[in-house]
């Protein structure tokens, strides 16, 4: 329950009070619409003012909390148009979470071969990677990443099923796009952020074969979990590189 007077937020199952600036409780009740469903990915939300009459707070306040957002591009604010919510659907928004750069900095097309897509239980190694329980039924993708037609990156991706009913490898083919613009088209499951763990290893016969370079070749190995609106861990997936002519970039700021 939010307290407008005192910026606190009390606990249900406690009369503690747990201190927040209000900016970040006005944050956490934009994430809750954006949760329910309130504005689509792609859609305008309402004005900042229209938001603080409705939350009883100041234009100030709403502002920083949309800044806040928009620094962790779930918004997009867009000059003299207003604020959207940001989506996979647009074209910079497509390869948002894709680093692999030619060396040359010259855009490559990227092509997606589809080599595996099976639903199974989890075992030792998806729980391990995911964090799920034993037995959790989920969907396994495996599939080709090439610039160029030449294999650069063997995805091995794990969802639940449960989130993701009736997804198989003819849907993914019929999808024009990624696989994050399919998850928020078809399944309402907008990824918002990720976090990747990056390690060198050496190739298998079975990778080598499928990425055409020789068994024990240097990959580079990019673990990603990539999230939804609040913090909830949708999608993991591991990525084998080719980089001899390619390199893993990344912005800081």
């Amino acid at each position: 329950m939010f307290n407008n007077q005192t910026g606190m937020t009390m606990s249900k199952s406690s009369s503690a009070p747990v201190f927040k600036p209000l900016y970040e409780q006005i944050k956490v009740f934009l994430t809750q619409s954006l949760i329910a469903g309130e504005w689509k990915p792609g859609e305008s939300i309402p004005s900042e003012i229209e938001l603080a009459a409705r939350f009883n707070v100041s234009q100030g306040t709403v502002r920083k909390a949309i800044d806040a957002l928009a620094m962790e591009n779930i918004l997009i604010r867009r000059q003299g148009k207003g604020t959207f919510v940001a989506t996979h659907k647009e074209e910079q928004s497509k390869l948002r979470f894709l680093r692999l750069t030619a060396a040359d900095g010259y855009k490559q097309p990227l092509n997606n071969r589809m080599l595996e897509c099976k639903r199974l239980k989890a075992d030792n190694d998806i729980s391990q990677l995911t964090g799920l329980k034993k037995g959790t039924a989920v969907i396994e993708i495996k599939r080709l990443l090439m610039f160029a037609d030449s294999p650069k990156i063997l995805d091995y991706i794990v969802v639940q099923s449960k989130f993701f009913r009736g997804l198989n490898s003819a849907r993914i083919s019929e999808h024009n796009g990624s696989l994050y613009s399919m998850y928020e088209t078809v399944y309402g499951i907008p990824m918002v952020r990720a976090e990747e763990k990056l390690t060198a290893v050496a190739a298998t016969a079975e990778q080598a074969r499928i990425l055409n370079v020789a068994p024990g070749f240097p990959l580079l190995r990019v673990e990603r979990v990539a999230y939804t609106y609040g913090d909830k861990p949708m999608e993991w997936r591991v990525g084998l590189c080719v980089t001899d002519e390619h390199h893993y970039m990344n912005e800081l700021e």
